[in-house]
């Protein structure tokens, strides 16, 4: 029984096809929902050359992710955090950009010790900086971690499909997560690249001033960006909200 053929061109179900001429019945289509879920960045890979991009957002109940002068740790707890890792480590690629690594300084590995397995059995994702100004490079002596690892890519042009489409064909990164600031984010969402939209929202205000989850200017309610929300569920007190773009 098989739950689907695979989509890859190379294969294109020539493993049913040998089991077929060995004379062994093959029932193709069992719990193929169940198996595209667990599947979704190669499949979408497969058939359309691009990613299966997840964008992640903590945000407060206002809408804001920081506050003016930069500070954003922590606004979610530490069980939303934690939620977080393991998206990390389901990820071939993670984008950010470069003002996220100049403000925040983050590594954006896998870290947790809870995942059922150790952070060294896991795979590293790799890391994408956008950096149009090439404010940032690679620096063994910098300031910025991201930047002392030579694994870390740096993107400096404008056309992110380019870049989602380069991750597949040249790094077979299938599934992607986006962990950037209110421009990229925008900038992902507005060009209708985003497949699945995360949002921990933390029982707290920020004010007008803080910094805000996403850099998007609709001018009336027909441009607006609506979603479905697939799931959610609470963490640590804590709202997670799993949204699906319409």
């Amino acid at each position: 029984m098989i739950a689907g053929l695979d989509p890859n061109p190379q294969v294109a179900g020539r493993g049913a096809r040998l089991l077929q001429a060995a004379g062994i019945a093959v029932t193709v289509g069992v719990l193929t929902q169940q198996a595209e879920a667990l599947n979704r960045g190669f499949l979408k890979a497969m058939r359309t050359q691009m990613p299966y991009v997840r964008l992640k957002i903590a945000t407060s109940l206002d809408g804001r992710t920081a506050m003016a002068n930069g500070e954003s740790k922590w606004i979610t707890s530490a069980a939303a955090r934690e939620d977080v890792q393991k998206i990390r480590a389901q990820s071939g690629a993670i984008i950010t950009g470069s003002e996220t690594v100049i403000i925040d300084n983050p590594q954006l590995n896998v870290r947790s010790d809870q995942l059922g397995v150790s952070a060294e059995q896991i795979p590293v994702p790799r890391v994408v900086v956008l950096d149009r100004r090439q404010r940032l490079a690679h620096n063994p002596q910098s300031n910025y971690q991201l930047c002392r690892s030579a694994d870390t890519l740096y993107w400096r042009e404008d056309d992110l499909t380019m870049l989602l489409k380069s991750l597949v064909s040249e790094h077979q990164c299938y599934d992607v997560l986006v962990e950037a600031g209110a421009s990229v984010v925008g900038s992902f969402l507005s060009q209708q690249l985003v497949d699945e939209l995360i949002v921990y929202q933390a029982p707290c205000l920020l004010g007008a001033k803080a910094r805000p989850m996403v850099d998007f200017h609709p001018l009336s309610l027909a441009q607006q960006l609506r979603f479905d929300v697939k799931s959610h569920e609470t963490l640590g007190g804590d709202l997670k909200l799993t949204l699906l773009p319409l």
